[in-house]
C-alpha cells in the first residue's frame, strides 16, 4: 500500500524539510500552506527526485478549505496514512498587557482552531483507512512559559491538550496522535549570527535543524513508534533539562 501524508505549513522551514524527508521515505506528500507559489517550488524538487507530491493551497482556519485538502488527497492517492500538522502563527515578542487583542486572537486561531480542523478531517479519512498517525507541532513554549510570547505559548499549550485528547479518543481505532516540541531551530528566518548567539544558551551549544525535527516527525509516524500515542516529544538540545527559558521570536 502506498503511504500518503499531509503536511501543513509546508512552504518553508520545518514544514518544507518535512515534505522532503517524508518523500524520501516513500510517502506521497500533500503540501498545504497559504502560499501556493512556494509550495510549487518544493513539489517540483520532490518530483524531480522521483517522488510524488500534490500542492493544495490551504488556510487551516477555513473549515471548507481543510476539508477540501483532505478530499483532494483522497481523490489523488486513495487514502491518508499520516499527517504532520505544522502550520502555526505567533506575534512579535510583546508583554501581555501591551498585546494587540487581534494579534493574540490570530495566533490562537491558527495554532488551536487550525490544528483542530485539520485533525477533525484527517481522522475521518484515517478511520476509513483503518489506521493512521498524526504529529502536531507544539513547542517548548507549549511546555513552559516564555516572556513576551503569551499568544504563541498559550496556543502551543493548547495543541498539547488537543493531542492528548485525540490520542485517547482514537487509540482503540489504531490512530496514533503525538506532538513534537522543538526548542530553538535554525530556520531561514534566523540568520547565522543569531543562530550562534542562541546556540550558546542550549546545552549542546547549537540550534537544531529543520531536518532533525522532520526526522522525528517521520519516526513518530512509522511502525517503529507503534506503541507511542499521546506523547509530547521535546527536541531542544537539552534545554528543558534545566536551562532557563529565554524569549526568541517563534
Amino acid at each position: 500500500m502506498n503511504r500518503v501524508v499531509i503536511i501543513t505549513g509546508a512552504s518553508r522551514g520545518i514544514g518544507a524539510a518535512a515534505a522532503q524527508v517524508f518523500a524520501r521515505a516513500g510517502y506521497a506528500v500533500v503540501l498545504a500552506a497559504r502560499s501556493g507559489d512556494a509550495l510549487n517550488v518544493i513539489a517540483e524538487k520532490i518530483v524531480n527526485q522521483g517522488g510524488r507530491a500534490l500542492v493544495v493551497p490551504t488556510d487551516v482556519v477555513d473549515e471548507a478549505a481543510v476539508q477540501r485538502l483532505v478530499d483532494r488527497t483522497l481523490d489523488a492517492f486513495g487514502g491518508l496514512d499520516a499527517a504532520f500538522n505544522n502550520a502555526g502563527s505567533g506575534a512579535p515578542p510583546t508583554p501581555l498587557a501591551d498585546m494587540d487583542p487581534r494579534a493574540f486572537s490570530e495566533a490562537l486561531q491558527v495554532n488551536i482552531m487550525g490544528t483542530f480542523l485539520c485533525m477533525r478531517s484527517q481522522i475521518a479519512a484515517m478511520r476509513t483507512r483503518g489506521s493512521g498517525a498524526i504529529v502536531n507541532m507544539s513547542s517548548t513554549a507549549g511546555l513552559q512559559g516564555v516572556a513576551g510570547l503569551s499568544p504563541y505559548s498559550a496556543g502551543k499549550h493548547a495543541v498539547i491538550g488537543l493531542t492528548k485528547c485525540a490520542a485517547l479518543d482514537y487509540a482503540a481505532q489504531n490512530i496514533r496522535v503525538n506532538a513534537v516540541a522543538p526548542g530553538p531551530i535554525g530556520t531561514e528566518r534566523i540568520d547565522a549570527e543569531r543562530r550562534q548567539q542562541i546556540g550558546q544558551y542550549v546545552p549542546v551549544k547549537r540550534v537544531g535543524t529543520p531536518e532533525e525535527v522532520a526526522q522525528l516527525g517521520l519516526w513518530l509516524c512509522s511502525s517503529e513508534a507503534g506503541f507511542i500515542t499521546g506523547a509530547v516529544v521535546p527536541i531542544d538540545g537539552g534545554r528543558l533539562a534545566g536551562t532557563p527559558a529565554f524569549a526568541i521570536s517563534p
